[in-house]
């Protein structure tokens, strides 16, 4: 390990030099490219100048020992070189983690698709409660948050909604929300104060900007109507809304953010390509994704993740046992601690079935 750190300390060096040159910086694709590289490597490399740091102390301390006579200085290296070893205990696993294979999605954009499960109209406010959570954590990290499209009810729950959500590093951090959502609470119009249990299902996909997926023209279904909301509200007058069906896969997207016909259908064509491409990445990692191990990762869409107990003000992620009795925190877009725990416990699944 200390061996491929020195290697990519040396490699981090070569990319920094390699900006300084006038010719690179002249060149606006190689700059960006090596950017991104030296931002990659970076934390790499500041690890093997602690972990050398660390080591020269255990040597140097070693080394006097040998010649210290006296008790009191003795131990005091003693002591210094074992909270040294347990510094490099630390390092070692934080090294093997920065070493880990990179998720190539995750610097990507992101669209999130929420759809009501079961529980009828409270499965349907309960997919508002997850729009709006969703919202306000990309808000709290400064993303650009598009509705694309939403199925509103009268009570001003959500059938179906899908969002965009640009800004680096959404997709690492969303990830983790693909599955069924459960909510357990009283609804407003439930006289007798019985707890409901009603689901949500989510599905989170990298946005491909530039795909290479082919789509035949004969494939598409293309049907455009008047968008709208709730009651009739926000109606327009002309034919803007688009929906797009791929007929082989059954993939449908609609998209009625813009007023302009030809800028829905150019998103909804986009999100399409994404879709499409997470279909046919998903068979062919269909005999991997039977035989894994890791429940964390992205997650099974059918499989039931999370649980949002309203009487007990209880969160309980299922994949990593995760409780808190914070959840209007949650609710309120406050997600920071949850996915830190989850991408911890992805890290460790991941360190593990490398050391089998």
């Amino acid at each position: 390990m200390l061996n491929k750190i020195r290697f990519l300390k040396e490699k981090f060096l070569e990319v920094e030099k390699e900006m300084l040159k006038p010719e690179v910086i002249a060149n606006s694709k190689k700059y960006s490219e090596l950017c991104k590289e030296y931002n990659d490597l970076e934390p790499i490399s500041q690890a093997y100048d602690e972990y050398s740091k660390v080591l020269s102390v255990i040597d140097a301390d070693t080394e006097l020992l040998e010649t210290e006579t006296d008790n009191e200085m003795r131990s005091m290296l003693n002591d210094e070189i074992e909270t040294s070893k347990k510094k490099l205990e630390e390092l070692d696993e934080h090294i093997k983690i920065l070493l880990l294979p990179k998720d190539d999605n995750d610097e990507r954009n992101v669209i999130i698709e929420i759809r009501s499960g079961a529980g009828g109209e409270e499965a349907s406010l309960f997919g508002g409660v997850l729009l709006r959570m969703y919202s306000m954590y990309a808000d709290s990290k400064r993303w650009k948050v598009e509705i694309l499209d939403t199925n509103e009810t009268e009570l001003g729950g959500v059938k179906e909604a899908s969002l965009r959500i640009a800004g680096k590093g959404a997709y690492s951090k969303f990830k983790y929300e693909s599955g069924v959502h459960r909510v357990q609470r009283v609804p407003e119009t439930e006289s007798s104060g019985r707890i409901h249990t009603s689901t949500a299902t989510v599905a989170v996909l990298p946005e491909h900007e530039e795909v290479d997926v082919e789509i035949n023209e004969k494939d598409l279904q293309i049907d455009v109507y008047r968008s709208g909301g709730a009651g009739g509200q926000h109606v327009n007058t002309t034919d803007s809304a688009v929906r797009i069906t791929h007929i082989p896969t059954g993939i449908v997207v609609a998209c009625q953010d813009e007023r302009s016909q030809i800028k829905n259908r150019e998103k909804a064509m986009s999100i399409m390509k994404s879709k499409l491409y997470d279909h046919y990445q998903m068979q062919i990692d269909q005999e991997y994704a039977n035989n894994r191990r890791n429940q964390v990762g992205t997650g099974d869409r059918s499989e039931r993740i999370r649980t949002y107990n309203y009487p007990q003000s209880r969160l309980t992620d299922h994949r990593i046992n995760y409780t808190s009795y914070n959840l209007d925190s949650f609710l309120n877009g406050n997600l920071d601690d949850l996915i830190a725990s989850l991408s911890v416990a992805e890290q460790k699944e991941k360190l593990e079935r490398i050391t089998l």
